[in-house]
């Protein structure tokens, strides 16, 4: 089962609606999506390692953009904004994320922007605070690129070396995957 579902991730990642797919994840991500851009910037690197900062910058420039949505959802629909947050379980610490902007919000959005941490949480919230506009977009591209950019060098130049060792023991690999994004997911919980 764990192979066909490989096959048909890294199928996806040749295939040409690849990078449109890249883009719409990429963009919804940062306003309401809840599956990380990660989850297909990564294969398809690894499929095409000569498109890897093409696929980076597409990843990028659909993130900053979709972190403008989410911004305005939260700057002009902020019932909406908090409708999304309390969905994502965040509602509840409204009121210390609202005292830690004012003191650091630009700390804030380029620390968390670079974590696994779900980035509409942060687009929404700038929206609802009403941070800076023009700071918050300059402040999405270099998190955001910075993050994708990383991804898309470490795995240009280690990626091929890595698929080969995750495709020889494919099981080993997807339950190591596996736990940590389970520790991904409980420290974002904690948080």
């Amino acid at each position: 089962m764990l192979r066909k579902l490989y096959d048909w991730v890294f199928a996806l990642a040749r295939s040409k609606h690849a990078t449109p797919a890249l883009a719409v994840v990429s963009f919804t991500e940062s306003s309401f999506f809840p599956v990380p851009p990660d989850v297909m910037l990564a294969p398809m690197i690894l499929a095409r390692p000569d498109r890897a900062y093409f696929y980076a910058g597409v990843c990028t420039l659909a993130s900053v953009l979709g972190a403008m949505l989410g911004y305005a959802i939260g700057y002009f629909l902020t019932d909406v904004g908090m409708m999304i947050l309390t969905w994502l379980g965040k509602a509840d610490t409204f009121e210390t994320s609202k005292a830690l902007f004012q003191q650091h919000g630009a700390w804030v959005i380029l620390v968390k922007g670079l974590t696994p941490i779900p980035f509409k949480l942060i687009t929404i919230a700038s929206g609802i605070f009403q941070f800076n506009f023009p700071l918050f977009v300059a402040l999405c591209a270099i998190t955001r690129g910075g993050r994708f950019f990383a991804e898309a060098w470490v795995l240009k130049r280690w990626g091929p070396a890595m698929l080969e060792m995750v495709e020889k023991r494919l099981a080993m690999w997807s339950i190591i995957g596996l736990v940590v994004l389970v520790g991904a997911f409980l420290a974002v919980k904690m948080l």
